[in-house]
């Protein structure tokens, strides 16, 4: 099963809220299947941005789900979709680089930015998604502060929405292993 395959699999057994379904096809005639996770740390390879998706709800489901208290539907929501804002979002450029053997330069492929819709990070995700599914408030808050103080350094937020929400604690939480814990070594187009 390729992990496109594994992405909508999942998405498709959890995820039954009214809009999905037109979300998900939206999400097919974007690049999201094929982008990288980043420009150069985990994921950067083609298919980056989808393999980390299915990393962090995998690792969310299997460090933080508690059936008594939380919804799968939720944490599929949460782990799939807190990254959709890099669909649309990276190009393949090129720039020369030294050889180190033959001291030759050579023309290589790396991912660069190209957003075309500058809203943020997570707080673009919550939108994109909105578009088309309404968020629980636990799961916008979740997909919005994701990045914890990688992003947006307004501590006292954070920490308000960490203390509200266990949901973002836990994707944050999530997304970090898989980022620089089970992502560590995935090919990158442009590694430096």
């Amino acid at each position: 099963m390729t992990i496109q395959e594994q992405f909508i699999e999942i998405y498709n057994t959890h995820i039954k809220r009214q809009g999905a379904e037109e979300l998900l096809e939206w999400i097919k005639r974007t690049d999201f299947f094929t982008a990288p996770a980043s420009t150069r740390y985990h994921c950067a390879c083609e298919h980056g941005l989808v393999m980390h998706s299915v990393s962090v709800f995998n690792t969310m489901v299997e460090k933080h789900f508690d059936p008594e208290t939380d919804s799968m539907e939720s944490f599929a929501i949460c782990a799939l979709l807190h990254d959709l804002c890099k669909a649309q979002f990276y190009k393949i450029s090129s720039r020369n680089v030294k050889n180190e053997k033959t001291g030759q330069w050579e023309k290589v492929p790396y991912y660069s930015i190209e957003d075309q819709f500058p809203y943020g990070h997570g707080e673009k995700s919550v939108f994109l998604i909105e578009r088309k599914m309404r968020l629980k408030i636990e799961e916008a808050a979740a997909i919005r502060w994701h990045m914890g103080e990688f992003g947006d350094k307004n501590s006292n937020t954070i920490s308000q929405a960490y203390d509200r929400y266990p949901l973002a604690v836990k994707l944050h939480l999530a997304d970090l292993e898989s980022t620089f814990l089970r992502e560590k070594g995935t090919s990158a187009v442009n590694k430096q």
